[in-house]
């Protein structure tokens, strides 16, 4: 589904989450001050419009209420004007606003402000590079919520050339093996005769302690 969303911020977070976008087919409309960064991304998006988002004449103009989606990408130069600028786009009519926190401060006050949902970047990368050192055998993880997450293990090797119904994950692990990875195909709800072999990924889904329980074992 094509929605049209506005990019507020074109610092690499902000240009990360544009061109990402636009790639996934996406409309996309992109604001920042800077005119050099506005330059740089003009060839790459639908429109890029050099303004000031605390200006809340510049927006009206721009008929902001008109998109899905506005997402603040504001970065650490400026947390005031994140702040403000998310407090425009909700009386503006946006009817979606996601907004960038660099502090659980930050993030209550955008939320105060009339942020839909807030996001903070380094968090989440510091968490997800913590979970992957310390957890070396998984290979990608999805927090679910409620201690509940989909992950990618390896086949151990005491389960290479067995069955599904044979390693009965479900029993042993308390997980659920929703799809393989086998030869660069994704096989989803796998037949439980099915054998598993060397190099082939597994994805499940379970508690978060299941997950490292049988991520022990590869």
């Amino acid at each position: 589904m094509v929605g049209e969303f506005v990019v507020i911020g074109l610092g690499i977070f902000g240009r990360m989450v544009a061109t990402s976008l636009a790639r996934a087919g996406q409309s996309v409309l992109a604001i920042d001050l800077n005119e050099d960064e506005v330059n740089r991304m003009a060839a790459d998006l639908d429109a890029v419009v050099r303004a000031d988002a605390t200006d809340e004449v510049a927006l009206r103009e721009l008929r902001l209420e008109r998109m899905s989606c506005a997402v603040v990408a504001i970065g650490a130069e400026s947390m005031e004007a994140s702040i403000l600028t998310t407090a425009l786009l909700r009386q503006i009519g946006v009817p979606r606003i996601v907004a960038r926190s660099l502090s659980d401060l930050h993030a209550r006050v955008l939320h105060a402000v009339g942020a839909h949902e807030v996001v903070s970047p380094e968090v989440e990368m510091g968490q997800r590079l913590a979970y992957r050192l310390s957890h070396p055998n998984v290979l990608d993880r999805v927090d679910l919520g409620d201690n509940t997450e989909l992950a990618e293990l390896e086949v151990p090797a005491q389960f290479v050339d067995k069955t599904l119904v044979e390693i009965d994950v479900r029993r042993r692990f308390d997980l659920t093996v929703v799809a393989i990875h086998r030869n660069g195909k994704i096989i989803a709800n796998p037949r439980r005769d099915e054998a598993l072999s060397a190099g082939e990924v597994l994805v499940v889904i379970g508690s978060s302690d299941a997950v490292a329980r049988f991520a022990a074992k590869v």
